[in-house]
């Protein structure tokens, strides 16, 4: 019997967004995010980006603390 997984939401257009609004390459933004404690390295970042991996927790914390803005941006327009 074979078995459809069914593709969850994921937040890689808003990732992308927030970085480029910040202007931050992956390189400069995992740099950041391993200084606040985060060891993401940019090929597991560009897995967020890409929606292939789904982000921790852990990272969104970080991320919301380099880009100064609310957690409402990360999830903008999933709920649609």
């Amino acid at each position: 019997m074979e078995q459809k997984i069914r593709r969850d939401l994921n937040m890689g257009d808003n990732l992308r967004r927030l970085r480029d609004t910040s202007g931050l390459s992956q390189e400069k933004l995992c740099a950041r995010l391993q200084m606040l404690g985060c060891d993401i390295g940019r090929t597991t970042y560009a897995k967020y980006e890409s929606g292939e991996l789904n982000i921790r927790a852990s990272v969104i914390v970080a991320l919301k603390k380099i880009y100064n803005c609310s957690y409402d941006d990360f999830f903008l327009g999933l709920d649609e």
